[in-house]
């Protein structure tokens, strides 16, 4: 499992919302990543293009942030949730190193933790939503039972598996603040979506190629675990979604690549070290 060795430096902070209950809109999966799973699911198993995606992004108002925070002692996720914020931090803190090598600003993001329903400004964030980013409020949704559905029924198992997935939702960050993300809007293609998701795939193996023991990272990875998230990567591959879902993989139906794909782009962040080297829309 990831180990710290000491406490991560970077900005950013969970917002728990466990408990709370707003009433939803439309559900906004806001910019995809492994989120993107239960939208698969639901729409674009049958068709579908990054029409339907941007649909879903637009603003819906005013955001309820109500909760009645859980009391820790009695937290079966409090052990995850502090995981999740030092993962955020640590992750955060390399961006904000990288920006500054670059003479720009980054722009932090915190992570909205919560059960079965809250609100965001792209609409309701649900369950089914899973992991998400939003870039009209510019936060990290996600949902902790779905979390564990992901790794039980897809096989994304292992904290490093976790830690995976916040860091490619937190690289839909990077990217909106980089005017990526509305580019790859503007183009409305299955295409230029999968090549966005495969970036932020390759952006979280770069903050993984970090937790070495030469590494920048408060943390440093153990025997096995970068086979837990290069594994996590695979498993959520469209064509394991569909064939696991349906029995048959469609890849003109694709948004998010292959497992093969997926696989190596993660690998391919780790083994450079580089965001320079994550041009996966070349």
């Amino acid at each position: 499992m990831v180990r710290w060795r000491r406490n991560p430096a970077g900005p950013g902070q969970v917002i728990d919302r466990r408990g709370a209950g707003p009433s939803l809109g439309r559900i906004g999966v806001g910019g995809g990543g492994i989120a993107i799973i239960a939208y698969l699911l639901i729409t674009l198993l049958g068709g579908g293009d990054l029409g339907d995606l941007t649909e879903v992004l637009a603003p819906a108002g005013e955001v309820d942030t109500q909760s009645e925070p859980l009391d820790p002692a009695a937290d079966p996720d409090r052990d995850l949730v502090q995981f999740l914020e030092g993962v955020l931090q640590d992750n955060q803190a390399m961006w904000v190193g990288v920006f500054e090598g670059a003479d720009q600003t980054y722009r932090a993001t915190d992570l909205v933790v919560f059960n079965g329903a809250t609100q965001s400004a792209c609409g309701g964030a649900q369950a089914q939503s899973g992991p998400h980013y939003c870039p009209a409020d510019e936060l990290v949704y996600m949902d902790l039972d779905f979390l564990a559905e992901l790794q039980r029924r897809f096989g994304a198992a292992g904290d490093t598996a976790q830690a995976y997935i916040l860091a490619h939702e937190v690289g839909h960050h990077v990217q909106h603040q980089l005017g990526i993300t509305e580019q790859v809007q503007s183009q409305a293609s299955n295409e230029a979506s999968i090549a966005l998701e495969l970036q932020a795939d390759c952006f979280a193996g770069v903050w993984l190629s970090t937790l070495r023991a030469e590494g920048s990272s408060a943390a440093i990875l153990e025997a096995g675990d970068l086979e837990e998230a290069l594994n996590a990567a695979a498993a959520v591959g469209d064509d394991a979604i569909q064939s696991q879902t349906s029995g048959q993989v469609n890849p003109e139906s694709w948004t998010h690549g292959s497992s093969e794909q997926r696989y190596q782009w993660l690998n391919n962040g780790f083994t450079t070290g580089s965001p320079g080297e994550c041009d996966t829309f070349g």
